[in-house]
C-alpha cells in the first residue's frame, strides 16, 4: 500500500510539473512558429516570459514577416517591443512598403513608430495620396474687398522626413499664408473670382512642403466667396475717429475760452473795485483841496457841470441802445 501511495504521489507531482511547464512555456506557439519556418528556441520563449514579454506579441508578427519574405531578426522585434513600439503595426508597414516598392528599412520604420507617428498610415498615404481640406481662409484684395477661400491640398507622405517633419497643421497654416499673400497682391477681388487657379499656381510654387512630413502634389481652390467691404469699413471707422478727435479738440478750445472769459471777468471786477475805491476818495480829496485853497468855488462848479454832462450823455446812449434792440 505504501509503495502504491508513493507511486501515486510521484505521478501526481509529475502531472503538476507538466501542467506548470505547459502553462509557462508556450509550446503551442513554438509549434506554430516551427511549421511556419520561424526558427526559435524554447529557451528564447522562456526568456521572453522572464523578461515580461508576451511571446505572442513577438512570434506572430515574426511569422507574418517571414511569410512575406522580410529579413528580420526576432531580437530586433523584441527590442522594439521593449522600447514601447507597436511591433505588429511596424511589421504590417514593412510588408506594405515591400509590396509597394517603397524603400523602408527596419531601423527607419522603428524610429518612425517610436516617434509617435503611425508608420503603417504613413506608408498607405505614400501609396495613396491624402486630401487635406483647409477651413475658410479670409483674405483681402487691394480694393478692400474680403474674400473667403477654401482649398483642398493633395499630399503624399515623405518617408524620409517623417522623423522630425512637421504635420498637417503646418501644411494648412502655410497654405493659408500663401492664399492671404496672393489675394492681397491682387488689385481687385474680381481678378480672384475670375482666375482662382492663379492662387493655387502661385501657392504651389512657394515650396510650402519644405521641412514637413509630406510632399504637396496639388493645391485646388474648392470655393471662393465674397464677404465684407473691409476698405469701406476702415474708412468709416477712420472718419468716426477723426470726428471724435475734432469734437474733443473743440471741447478743449471751448473750455479754454470759458476759462479765459472767467479770468477777464475777474479782472474787470477787480478794476471796478479799484475805481469805486478811487471814486470814494474823490470827495475827500476835493474837500481837502477846497480847505487848503487849492480848488476854488468856480473850479468846483465847472467840475460838477462836466460830471452832469457826462451822466446825461451816458443816459442818452443807453436809451438809444434800448430803442435799437426793440
Amino acid at each position: 500500500m505504501r509503495s502504491i501511495f508513493l507511486g501515486g504521489g510521484t505521478v501526481f507531482l509529475a502531472l503538476v510539473l507538466i501542467i506548470l511547464f505547459f502553462s509557462f512555456v508556450p509550446v503551442g506557439l513554438w509549434v506554430t512558429a516551427f511549421f511556419s519556418g520561424v526558427k526559435i528556441k524554447i529557451s528564447d520563449l522562456i526568456g521572453m516570459k522572464l523578461r515580461r514579454v508576451r511571446p505572442s506579441r513577438i512570434v506572430n508578427p515574426m511569422i507574418k514577416a517571414t511569410k512575406a519574405g522580410l529579413d528580420i531578426k526576432i531580437e530586433e522585434l523584441e527590442g522594439h517591443y521593449l522600447a514601447g513600439g507597436n511591433v505588429n503595426t511596424l511589421v504590417d508597414a514593412l510588408i506594405a512598403a515591400e509590396r509597394a516598392n517603397i524603400p523602408l528599412e527596419f531601423e527607419r520604420g522603428a524610429a518612425i513608430d517610436l516617434a509617435g507617428r503611425n508608420v503603417l498610415e504613413a506608408v498607405q498615404v505614400s501609396v495613396n495620396p491624402k486630401v487635406i481640406e483647409t477651413p475658410n481662409i479670409s483674405a483681402v484684395a487691394q480694393d478692400g474687398i474680403e474674400v473667403l477661400v477654401k482649398a483642398k491640398v493633395t499630399v503624399r507622405a515623405n518617408i524620409d522626413r517623417l522623423v522630425g517633419g512637421a504635420g498637417e497643421e503646418t501644411i494648412i497654416a502655410r497654405v493659408g499664408e500663401g492664399i492671404v499673400t496672393t489675394v492681397g497682391s491682387s488689385k481687385t477681388y474680381k481678378g480672384v473670382l475670375e482666375n482662382p487657379d492663379s492662387i493655387s499656381k502661385v501657392v504651389l510654387e512657394k515650396g510650402l512642403d519644405s521641412g514637413t512630413a509630406f510632399e504637396i502634389l496639388s493645391i485646388d481652390i474648392a470655393d471662393v466667396d465674397v464677404a465684407r467691404n473691409i476698405g469701406a469699413r476702415l474708412q468709416t471707422d477712420q472718419a468716426e475717429a477723426d470726428k471724435r478727435i475734432a469734437e474733443a479738440k473743440a471741447s478743449e478750445r471751448r473750455a479754454m475760452a470759458l476759462a479765459r472769459e472767467q479770468e477777464m471777468k475777474a479782472e474787470v471786477e477787480a478794476m471796478r473795485a479799484k475805481v469805486v475805491e478811487a471814486e470814494s476818495e474823490v470827495p475827500l480829496a476835493m474837500a481837502k483841496a477846497l480847505k487848503d485853497g487849492n480848488l476854488g468855488a468856480i473850479d468846483y462848479y465847472k467840475l460838477k457841470n462836466i460830471l452832469s454832462d457826462t451822466d446825461m450823455r451816458e443816459s442818452i446812449s443807453k436809451v438809444t441802445k434800448d430803442t435799437k434792440k426793440d
